[in-house]
């Protein structure tokens, strides 16, 4: 989820809380606050927790994965035990950044917050943001934790995804696509999901694409995969969630309001984005119209 702002850079609950509902309606099967979309590196702690309860008290049966990572592993333990104590029904930690960590360090960091908070908990790859790839052997050793439920892979890596998937296999464990153009391949692979960007803007195709490939039918699969494709491409063209707030404005979800050092989609962007929205809109209105006239 993205986190909205006033023109006063303070957080917009009232937008937040609507956002929430917009896609439990859609049929998410999970909400995601204060990750990198939600733009957690410019939030206090205790704004951290405000939108984890927002959203919490916004939907009605939506599991909530609270976005708790940090690249110091006491404060990752505070907002983790923070979220919890919020009623999250879920973590998501993106593996310590800047520092660069060894894998035994990342290790001790996941199992640390592992051991101490009772709730499931994804590990979150992405090594464009962090410096540091966490390799497939710390992978699965963390998959063994009782408590360490998933893995969020952004790497781009897809044969380090297939190998994840395949070694972790006979465990309870989510392999979960972080990159929307990768949703479709993950799954493919073993995969069982994604956290979406796109799904922000497109929560019900980016649901339709997942069902279908989770149930085998990959020709359906495919097709919503490339009806999306062009929204994949311009919702990276500059950093994550920059294009995606943009979209938010354009669809009349939420402001486009970044907080510093992100600034607003840049003027050339802006037009090929709402060239993309607009198509999308049109296939909806079309399918809509269509399935209207044969009833």
């Amino acid at each position: 989820m993205c986190t909205p702002f006033d023109d006063a850079d303070r957080i917009d609950f009232e937008t937040l809380r609507t956002d929430a509902q917009r896609l439990e309606a859609a049929g998410v099967d999970g909400l995601v606050p204060v990750g990198s979309t939600g733009e957690s590196a410019t939030l206090t702690h205790d704004e951290h927790v405000q939108v984890v309860e927002a959203v919490i008290e916004a939907v009605d049966d939506v599991p909530v994965i609270a976005g708790t990572g940090s690249n110091n592993t006491r404060e990752a333990l505070e907002l983790s035990e923070r979220a919890a104590d919020a009623g999250a029904d879920g973590l998501l930690l993106i593996s310590p950044y800047y520092n660069k960590p060894e894998q035994r360090g990342l290790l001790e960091h996941y199992r640390t917050v592992a051991d101490a908070v009772d709730l499931p908990q994804i590990v979150y790859n992405v090594p464009s943001r962090t410096g540091r790839n966490i390799e497939p052997d710390t992978v699965v050793e963390l998959a063994s934790h009782d408590t360490i439920a998933g893995f969020k892979a952004a790497s781009g890596d897809l044969g380090q995804i297939g190998e994840i998937a395949e070694r972790t296999a006979d465990e309870a464990f989510a392999v979960l696509s972080g990159d929307d153009a990768l949703t479709l391949p993950t799954i493919s692979v073993g995969g069982t999901g994604t956290i979406s960007v796109a799904a922000n803007i497109e929560p019900e195709r980016t649901c339709a694409m997942v069902g279908a490939a989770l149930d085998g039918d990959y020709a359906r699969a495919r097709a919503i995969h490339h009806e999306l494709g062009p929204l994949f491409r311009e919702l990276f063209v500059e950093t994550n969630p920059i294009p995606v707030k943009e979209a938010m404005r354009i669809r009349g979800y939420g402001p486009a309001r970044m907080r510093s050092p992100l600034t607003r989609l840049a003027a050339e962007y802006r037009e090929d984005l709402e060239a993309v929205l607009a198509d999308l809109e049109r296939d909806t209105t079309e399918l809509a119209d269509a399935a209207e006239g044969e009833r």
